[in-house]
């Protein structure tokens, strides 16, 4: 079998067998294949798409490439989450509690943030002590005591995800459908949960701008997990706006406990109400709406903020921090950035609101950067809201004096004020199960 071939084919529309995506996968994690032969594999792909079942044999030749975590020792139904990305998304460390404290079973891995997007690692690790790297055998005892741990992704997984992402990213085949769907999956498949709940963002500040794009993405993903045997849900949510207030490590750890108390905001606490019903759902734990009550409730009696707890000592973290959130450090550094005008705000590039926080020094444009956990913004004024000149619009918060001036610039190049008002987006636009999509408007 040779490369040269595979790619003919796929470059004149063809149709690959399983035979020839295993081999092209396996040699090339061997560095058999070079990388000017499977770049011009990925734009064929790129160029002529993939069924649903390539993109299933690719995602698990990927996933196979490396490690398969075997999660037997877990008591109970594994459902894992996945976020496809946004700005200020913390879901996960409020919907792991909420399903932990409801009898769900939460065994997650998940990524550090790069570029505008956030990551989850990140934020648990704004928490003094936290340790997200645990021995496997740790990591299962954790989930079996209290239901929950979240750790970053280790070991050997999905290294086929890991070559030829590198290798998206610097020939310009990153937004393939297929591809994304099978580097998403192949490591989904990889971490052995049982059943897998897919957040799909669009918008402004997500990987998919567009609704269509979207659901499309949802659609291949949820039809790969269900060909692997894994009961897959898809929602497609909105990331035109960020999502809640804070942006930034330990600013949206404070906003995680706020939520938990039922004191936060209203688009992140319905969000994540909606998230970890579904995921009760795959759990078999009752039907979407008693999977609601049950979430409410978890948050009402301060059961799910206990699990949080739980979860952090559990890790090495120190818990005072999110029982008394005075305590997390203060950025030495803030600018109230000010509206210039008055007006609704119709607009904000979620996309640039990251970039804004990321200049702070809350993300990492490369790997190898490292994070200010205080750096961060807190937004008073989302798109609908009414503004006067003069009023607060927004502060930045950073350990760095100097990048003040052009974090505000960004940030205040992302918000458009109109003197009509917009009409708002749904928070959830959509609800993806096998052969069947649900177009919701909440």
């Amino acid at each position: 079998m040779r490369m040269y071939d595979i790619i003919i084919k796929k470059r004149n529309g063809g149709t690959l067998t399983e035979e020839e995506i295993r081999y092209m996968i396996h040699d090339y994690v061997l560095g058999n294949i070079p990388d000017y032969q499977m770049s011009a594999m990925l734009m064929a792909i790129y160029f002529q798409g993939m069924t649903d079942i390539e993109t299933t044999i690719l995602t698990d030749a990927m996933a196979h490439s490396g490690d398969m975590v075997d999660l037997s020792g877990i008591d109970g139904i594994k459902v894992d989450k996945h976020s496809t990305g946004g700005v200020g998304d913390k879901t996960s460390l409020i919907i792991a509690p909420i399903v932990a404290a409801c009898g769900g079973k939460v065994a997650k891995m998940s990524g550090r943030g790069l570029g505008h997007t956030g990551g989850t690692v990140d934020k648990m690790e704004s928490i003094p002590g936290m340790q997200t790297s645990i021995p496997r055998e740790k990591f299962i005892n954790i989930v079996n005591k209290i239901g929950l741990c979240v750790i970053g992704q280790s070991g050997n997984l999905a290294p086929a995800d890991k070559k030829l992402y590198a290798l998206r990213d610097v020939t310009a085949t990153v937004d393939s459908i297929p591809l994304i769907a099978a580097s998403i999956m192949s490591k989904k498949l990889a971490a052995g949960n049982d059943c897998i709940l897919l957040d799909v963002k669009t918008g402004s500040g997500a990987f998919m701008k567009t609704l269509d794009g979207s659901i499309e993405l949802a659609k291949k993903m949820v039809a790969i997990g269900e060909h692997a045997g894994k009961k897959t849900v898809a929602l497609i949510t909105d990331m035109d706006i960020p999502l809640g207030f804070a942006i930034g490590n330990s600013l949206e750890i404070i906003e995680v406990v706020e939520t938990l108390h039922n004191k936060g905001p209203k688009d992140l606490t319905e969000v994540c109400l909606h998230l970890a019903s579904n995921m009760l759902f795959l759990c078999e734990k009752g039907t979407l709406e008693e999977c609601r009550k049950m979430s409410e409730e978890a948050i009402a009696s301060g059961a799910a903020f206990q699990k949080l707890i739980e979860m952090v000592e559990a890790q090495g973290g120190d818990s005072s921090v999110l029982k008394d959130t005075n305590k997390f450090d203060k950025a030495p550094c803030e600018r109230k950035v000010i509206a210039s005008t008055d007006g609704y705000i119709t607009h904000m590039n979620t996309e640039q609101c990251g970039i804004s926080s990321l200049v702070l020094g809350a993300g990492r444009e490369k790997k190898e950067d490292s994070i200010d956990y205080s750096a961060g913004i807190i937004l008073n004024k989302k798109v609908g809201d009414y503004v006067k000149a003069g009023e607060l619009l927004a502060t930045l918060y950073t350990s760095k004096q100097e990048t003040l001036d052009e974090s505000e610039r960004i940030l205040l190049n992302a918000i458009k004020i109109d003197e009509k008002p917009v009409k708002l987006e749904p928070l959830i636009f959509a609800r993806i199960e096998k052969d069947k999509v649900e177009k919701l408007v909440i």
